[in-house]
């Protein structure tokens, strides 16, 4: 082998002896943790249980005491999102997750929720409750180097029941300034973009 190619050769045999990870193939557990936690503030990482992939499905792969409950990138998603969002928020998430996987769309997990909250069975946080998340919108970029860079951030507080009216929050959407979506609802939220 020409010595100048010495170099090139070296990196391919890195390249192809480095774990590949296809689409739809769970990361290992330590990256899926450490991309689920990106979203939150250092201060609300340490204690924060992580929902990961085992096998293609959902489970506890870091138990946690604090009051956040983190999700890693699903791996049969296009694109990466995580989100981490307090523990009160978890009836709604939990329910919202069921029935996406019973293929509801939008509406009818909403009308699902609506009717839960109503029938009692849902109970929505009495107090304002924050969402972290970080998405990026394709996989052009390489999972085992962690969350790929210019991802979008979206954090979200929800104020059950609150409208324009009750927190001088305009409902209008903006990019560049704090709005109120579904206000009114159980699930009224503030949304805020980077």
């Amino acid at each position: 082998m020409h010595p100048a190619m010495r170099p090139y050769a070296a990196a391919l045999v890195a390249l192809l002896a480095a774990p590949s990870i296809l689409p739809g193939q769970d990361k290992p557990e330590e990256r899926q943790i450490a991309d689920a936690l990106s979203p939150l503030p250092d201060t609300l990482r340490l204690g924060a249980q992580v929902l990961g992939y085992r096998a293609g499905k959902l489970a506890v792969i870091r138990p946690g005491s604090g009051e956040m409950v983190c999700l890693a990138d699903d791996p049969a998603e296009k694109g990466f999102n995580v989100a981490c969002y307090h523990r009160a928020l978890e009836p709604f998430m939990v329910l919202g997750r069921e029935l996406r996987a019973q293929g509801l769309a939008r509406p009818a997990i909403d009308s699902a929720r609506l009717a839960a909250v109503k029938a009692g069975t849902l109970k929505m946080p009495g107090q304002p409750a924050a969402l972290y998340s970080l998405r990026h919108p394709d996989d052009a970029f390489d999972p085992r180097a962690g969350v790929p860079p210019e991802t979008a951030g979206l954090y979200v507080i929800y104020m059950p029941y609150a409208t324009e009216a009750t927190t001088g929050i305009s409902t209008v959407p903006s990019r560049d300034r704090p709005w109120l979506m579904y206000p009114g609802a159980p699930w009224a939220h503030v949304m805020i973009s980077r």
